[in-house]
């Protein structure tokens, strides 16, 4: 469990300053064209952080409205949910978040909030009553993971970074067709000619490499989530056996939308992700995987 945890969070962080540094050279291309690289990657940081800080503040309550979500649940309400939660709060030394219920029979469950003293998590009513104590208790656990490891942070700083990226790319494009500076016009030669191409190359698949790295954040922090909630049991088995329920089930959440899947512990669209391709742009990783490395923990 220690090394799935350990391994994650480097590879996490790895792809992180992988972001960082395209952001610095995608800056680098544009001030080779324009002349102040700093300005602008200053310019496009405040845009970005502007619109995410919006989201971070106020995408809890977005996405639990978007899911449908009622509550939050009393212990009087719901007795064997809210106890579960409580306890494993208790284990992981965490306040106990608001609790929420979703009306819908697929089972499925995600976690949201800015940090631990903001936090909700909501659960569909089909998880609860198609899983065993062990099994939601393990899914439960998930969640709380991906609130103690500030999940939801570390992506409004990828999703900032993300934002930049689109910016610059959008920003680079709109330059060049305008015309460039004058120099460049005028003629700057072979290495002008090559640039120019490399900087429209850059400028159309910058936006596609940034989700990308986004995308493989989000699947990295899923395994650090399944291997922390393991810990948080000491029973990796209840997980597995809750994933392999979870995406047994083919249909999917009626109100699911591609703003809100990352959040869900399995992607509520119930699409395949066997293939290369699915498993590139999806914001899960392959529930295969997931159960293989959660039963090979000791």
């Amino acid at each position: 469990m220690y090394k799935q945890i350990t391994s994650n969070k480097r590879k996490s962080f790895l792809l992180i300053a992988i972001f960082i540094v395209f952001v610095i050279f995608l800056g680098w291309i544009f001030g080779q064209f324009t002349g102040d690289s700093y300005g602008v990657i200053i310019l496009a940081l405040i845009i970005s952080l502007v619109m995410a800080l919006s989201s971070f503040y106020g995408g809890d309550k977005i996405a639990l409205w978007t899911a449908g979500a009622k509550g939050p649940i009393q212990k009087n309400d719901n007795p064997y949910v809210y106890r579960l939660v409580e306890n494993l709060c208790i284990t992981a030394g965490l306040p106990v978040p608001k609790i929420y219920l979703i009306p819908d029979p697929a089972p499925n469950a995600f976690a949201t909030g800015r940090d631990p003293k903001h936090a909700s998590i909501a659960l569909t009513t089909g998880l609860v009553e198609r899983l065993e104590n062990e099994e939601l208790e393990g899914v439960i656990a998930h969640e709380l993971s991906h609130i103690k490891n500030y999940d939801i942070r570390l992506m409004m700083i990828v999703i900032v970074l993300v934002g930049i990226v689109a910016l610059l790319s959008n920003w680079l494009l709109r330059f060049r067709f305008l015309g460039g500076r004058r120099d460049d016009r005028d003629g700057g030669g072979q290495i002008g000619v090559i640039l120019l191409l490399a900087g429209l190359i850059l400028a159309i698949i910058s936006p596609l490499i940034g989700k990308l790295i986004q995308l493989a954040v989000s699947r990295k922090r899923e395994f650090l989530a399944d291997a922390d909630g393991a810990l948080l049991t000491r029973y990796p088995e209840g997980l597995a056996r809750a994933l392999e329920k979870i995406t047994a089930y083919k249909e999917p959440i009626r109100k699911a939308n591609d703003a809100t899947a990352h959040l869900y512990i399995s992607n509520p669209f119930g699409a395949k992700t066997g293939k290369f391709f699915h498993k590139l742009f999806s914001t899960h990783p392959p529930a295969e995987e997931r159960i293989k490395n959660l039963r090979g923990m000791a």
